[in-house]
C-alpha cells in the first residue's frame, strides 16, 4: 500500500539557515509531520513555503521536478533545481513506493502537456492533446485517464486551472477515487475553500510561521470567503477606504 506517513527535517544536515528555502520561516521551525489522511492539503499564503515542501517531497517519490509521472525526466526550468538542500535534509517516510502516481504543478502543467505530445503519449490522457482543450478541460482530463491508478498523487493548487463548479467535479472525482481504491493517497496544496471542504482530510497550515494542523473552519481561505460573501459591499467599502486613506 502507498502511503506518505512522516515528513522529518533533519536539522543538522542544513548548512545554512539564512539561505533558501531555510529562511522560510515554516520551514525553518519544522521539526516531523505525522501525515494521517489519505487526502492532506497544504494550505498557506504565498511564500509560506507549502509548494517548496510539497515539490521537496514528490522529490523524494522520485517525480521530475516539473511534474508528470516518474517516467517524466525533462527539465525546461533549472531554478527548480534550488529546493535540492531541502530535499537532502528531509527524510520522508512512506510504508511503499510503487511508483505509481502524478504530480500536477499549476506553474508547468504546459510544459507537462507539450512532453507528452512529443513521446506520442496522448492515448494515456484521453486521445486528445491537453493543449487541444481549455486548461479546465484538459486539467479534468487528466483527472479522469491519468488519476485512476493506485499511487500517490501530489498537486499544487489544482483550482487555478478550475471554476467554483469544476472544483465541486473535482471533490466527486477525488471521493470516487478514494472510496474504490484503498491503495491511493492525495497531497494537494491550494487556497480554494471548496476544496479544503473534503471530509475528513488533513490539513496543514503555514500560515503563523509554523506548520500545525487545524480545522477546515480555521483555514484562511474559509474564514476570507466567509466574510466576504456574508458582507461583499461592506467589505470592498473598507478594502477602499483603506487605500484612500494611505494616499
Amino acid at each position: 500500500m502507498v502511503r506518505l506517513k512522516t515528513v522529518k527535517l533533519l536539522r543538522e544536515s542544513v548548512v545554512r539557515w539564512d539561505e533558501y528555502p531555510f529562511n522560510i520561516p515554516p520551514i525553518a521551525s519544522l521539526d516531523a509531520l505525522e501525515i494521517t489522511s489519505r487526502i492532506c492539503f497544504f494550505v498557506g499564503e504565498n511564500g509560506t513555503g507549502k509548494s517548496t515542501l510539497m515539490e521537496a517531497i514528490a522529490a523524494h517519490y522520485g517525480f521530475g521536478r516539473e511534474g508528470g509521472s516518474r517516467n517524466f525526466s525533462f527539465e525546461t526550468t533549472p531554478s527548480l533545481r534550488s529546493i535540492d538542500s531541502l530535499v537532502r535534509a528531509l527524510r520522508v517516510g512512506f510504508t511503499n513506493r510503487t511508483g505509481s502516481g502524478f504530480y500536477l504543478r499549476a506553474e508547468s502543467f504546459f510544459n507537462v502537456a507539450s512532453y507528452v505530445d512529443s513521446v506520442g503519449g496522448i492515448d494515456s490522457y484521453g486521445g486528445k492533446s491537453l493543449h487541444d482543450q481549455s486548461h479546465g478541460e484538459s486539467f479534468i482530463s487528466l483527472l479522469q485517464h491519468r488519476f485512476t491508478r493506485s499511487g500517490f498523487y501530489v498537486m499544487d493548487e489544482p483550482e487555478a486551472a478550475l471554476s467554483p463548479q469544476r472544483q465541486l467535479s473535482f471533490l466527486v472525482l477525488l471521493h470516487d477515487l478514494l472510496t474504490n481504491n484503498d491503495n491511493i493517497q492525495f497531497l494537494i496544496a491550494t487556497h480554494s475553500p471548496i476544496l479544503l471542504a473534503y471530509p475528513d482530510a488533513q490539513i496543514l497550515s503555514f500560515d503563523g510561521g509554523h506548520v500545525r494542523e487545524i480545522g477546515y473552519r480555521e483555514s484562511q481561505p474559509f474564514q476570507l470567503v466567509s466574510r466576504f460573501v456574508a458582507a461583499p459591499e461592506r467589505y470592498i467599502n473598507a478594502l477602499f477606504s483603506d487605500k484612500s486613506d494611505s494616499e
